[in-house]
């Protein structure tokens, strides 16, 4: 990509001395939001991209929104995720353990393979920041949306 089409999506890249790749800005803005699919939460949410490394990094984060009770899909990370919580209340799960209440500033990680789920409360949305590497080009593995039984508790 040129210098010019990656200024026209909201790249900021400096020269690069010695032919290495040197600091990259994306601009807020400059990345288009998107409706979580149906097949992957349930209810509305939003998710914002915010960065996806060059190789060899293979790190990717987005911030997401939940409204009152929504949520994602059971699902698993190759190599672990991290969600920084930004705003609101939501719920996290990891399979056969309790649903724990997330706020603003707390940080949870699940480790690679761990089944989980995580979403809104049901009266107040939540936004959290995910991050998670990608392992041969992946960094999810979807299975069966969380029932409403089971996300009641």
């Amino acid at each position: 990509m040129s210098v010019q089409e990656q200024e026209n999506r909201g790249i900021k890249q400096k020269t690069p001395i010695n032919g290495i790749k040197n600091m990259e800005t994306k601009r807020s803005g400059s990345q288009p939001s998107s409706k979580g699919p149906a097949d992957w939460f349930t209810g509305a949410v939003r998710i914002d991209p915010l960065f996806q490394a060059s190789a060899p990094a293979r790190a990717l984060g987005a911030s997401v929104t939940f409204e009152p009770g929504a949520r994602t899909a059971w699902h698993t990370h190759p190599l672990g995720q991290t969600l920084l919580v930004t705003a609101g209340c939501g719920r996290a799960q990891r399979w056969g353990g309790a649903i724990e209440e997330i706020r603003p500033g707390d940080v949870i990680w699940f480790p690679p393979g761990e089944k989980h789920w995580h979403g809104a409360s049901p009266t107040t949305a939540m936004t959290h920041i995910a991050i998670q590497e990608q392992l041969e080009g992946k960094a999810v593995d979807w299975m069966e949306k969380v029932s409403d039984e089971q996300y009641q508790g």
